[in-house]
């Protein structure tokens, strides 16, 4: 879609290097909350989105953050958790991942890159794991700010295709963990999928209000098979803002 592909340009043009801090997380220190499946962690590069191959990350069982800290020089204290799409089935890791995580240092903003279960899950909808390793992230954040030498009341999320839709529901949420507010302060949605439901409604696992943070919507008209999700969610968002 043609949104993908401007997307993808852009990240081309970015020459930033990740600094040698980055390090994997883990998201659950004991055991993650699912019974043990018996797959097996995968990581393919194929596809053409842009004229280039995407790495596509599949069979995830032990979520966790990478965290991709801005530099001192020009480190704004402000962070964003980052998503990748791949419609609950895997994760566009560096289109949608890698390279938004290396943009977003540039500008000085330290990146955090969730890497959520998939596939969907047998018996659960295609969301509630994920979820609910988005929520730990932005708990392990919140509670490790100072350590992540970022201000916890400047934590954002972007989102591509299902894992906008994925931060739409963290933006959303009403829950919290220790006193801690697991919802964003800003967020990014772009081409978000799985956000329309019936009659302009939006989906039911979605829920504006006045606690939704402030959101930057990006979405190609072309882009015909997601376009009610931006569309749907702006309308019900707005109501809030103006």
């Amino acid at each position: 879609m043609l949104a993908k592909k401007i997307l993808a340009l852009s990240f081309m043009v970015i020459t930033t290097i990740a600094t040698a801090q980055e390090r994997f997380i883990p998201l659950f220190s004991d055991s993650v909350p699912e019974a043990k499946l018996n797959i097996v962690e995968k990581s393919v590069s194929s596809g053409n989105t842009g004229g280039r191959t995407v790495n596509r990350i599949s069979n995830v069982t032990a979520p966790g953050i990478t965290v991709y800290q801005a530099s001192k020089e020009n480190a704004t204290g402000a962070a964003v958790l980052v998503c990748p799409g791949g419609g609950y089935n895997i994760l566009a890791y560096d289109l949608e991942g890698t390279e938004v995580c290396e943009w977003l240092n540039s500008l000085g903003i330290t990146a955090i890159l969730l890497k959520y279960r998939v596939p969907r899950r047998a018996g659960r909808a295609k969301h509630e794991a994920p979820l609910e390793d988005a929520q730990r992230a932005m708990q392990y954040i919140r509670q490790n700010s100072e350590t992540l030498q970022i201000d916890p009341n400047k934590v954002g999320v972007i989102g591509f295709s299902a894992g906008a839709h994925l931060s739409a529901m963290l933006s959303n949420a009403a829950s919290s963990a220790d006193k801690i507010d697991l919802r964003p302060n800003f967020c990014m949605l772009i081409y978000p999928a799985y956000l329309d439901g019936a009659r302009f409604e939006l989906a039911s696992e979605v829920t504006p209000s006045a606690q939704t943070p402030p959101t930057l919507l990006i979405q190609a008209q072309d882009d015909k098979p997601y376009i009610n999700s931006s569309l749907y969610y702006y309308s019900h968002t707005s109501l809030f803002y103006f």
